[in-house]
């Protein structure tokens, strides 16, 4: 469904009098990878580490400085009309994605009305369709997004989503802003939309334990790059990248007498404006085989069918 090979994001930093450009701040740094039809890929890393901007290039959102997207093996980038109906985003704040002064019918049926696809009373009616199908009632099309939950607001999003039959949807930390009982119905809902219409999710978030429960394949995201990639129950088994380790050793455990490993991470995070050379998170720890990574080809190696690696000596030895 889903191709994206070597998809760079630069954004100029510009400065001085005349506010020229001074630097340039690399959000995406090289990116490549493919999404299957009913395939749900989990991006995780840190903020700031480019997720959200990958996910706005994919959607249309973010101008790309080099690389390309490709759906449904079609190179030609579609009209931003033709490409509303292959993909759609779900946001992280429901509150802020919801305009308060649409009723939540109108909101629906906006992308009925933009694509000209039925009358008015058929817009409706699908409109109400779509509301039990996320699990609200029909006839709430009338009231408000103020006047719904966080959790309820975010059923919402999900129903406009769907709204046009997308393949594929974007989810940016669709469950962060929602209490945790309520976490687990907006997921099960998200499972069983892919479950009956064959939807392909690329799924963002900062929460190990919710990737884990809806991915098939995850990948580490560091500083614009994908450091590992692999099958869900691969990368929780059995990581290779250090930064790996150290996100998954970050997982809280409910068992206070557990026994935990603690990974520690000395230094900062490396500005994507002036990146160092080689191997990023080996620069961070001051690795004392950092020097041999900046001559290194940093490209993802696969060391097991499926399993892909940032292979370098300060992370992977």
């Amino acid at each position: 469904m889903l191709t994206v090979s070597g998809l760079k994001v630069h954004y100029p930093v510009k400065g001085g009098v005349f506010l020229r450009s001074v630097a340039v701040c690399k959000a995406v740094d090289g990116i490549s990878f493919t999404l299957k039809r009913g395939e749900t890929l989990g991006i995780i890393g840190e903020s700031g580490c480019g997720k959200t901007t990958l996910g706005k290039a994919i959607a249309g959102l973010a101008p790309i400085t080099a690389g390309q997207i490709t759906f449904h093996g079609l190179a030609a980038h579609p009209s931003p009309r033709d490409l509303a109906k292959i993909r759609q985003m779900i946001f992280q704040d429901p509150a802020e994605s919801l305009n308060q002064r649409q009723t939540v019918s109108s909101i629906i049926e906006e992308p009925f009305l933009i694509h000209q696809i039925d009358t008015p009373a058929g817009r409706r009616q699908r409109a109400a369709k779509l509301l039990e199908k996320v699990g609200l009632p029909a006839g709430s099309g009338d009231r408000y997004p103020f006047e719904f939950s966080g959790g309820q607001r975010q059923r919402i999003g999900i129903a406009r989503a769907i709204a046009l039959q997308p393949g594929l949807i974007i989810c940016d930390e669709p469950v962060s802003a929602l209490d945790v009982s309520v976490q687990s119905q907006v997921l099960n809902l998200l499972m069983d939309l892919q479950r009956d219409m064959g939807l392909s999710y690329l799924f963002i978030s900062h929460n190990l334990a919710v990737v884990k429960h809806v991915s098939n394949r995850i990948a580490i995201m560091y500083l614009g790059k994908i450091v590992e990639l692999a099958p869900s129950e691969e990368i929780y088994r059995n990581p290779q990248h250090a930064y790996t380790k150290t996100l998954l050793a970050a997982i809280p455990v409910p068992d206070p007498t557990a026994p935990r490993v603690h990974v520690p991470v000395s230094g900062d995070v490396p500005s994507p404006i002036n990146p160092p050379p080689g191997c990023a998170f080996g620069a961070r720890m001051k690795h004392p085989r950092y020097p041999e990574s900046l001559t290194m080809d940093l490209a993802l190696q696969e060391i097991a069918p499926g399993h892909w690696i940032q292979k370098c000596p300060c992370c992977t030895a």
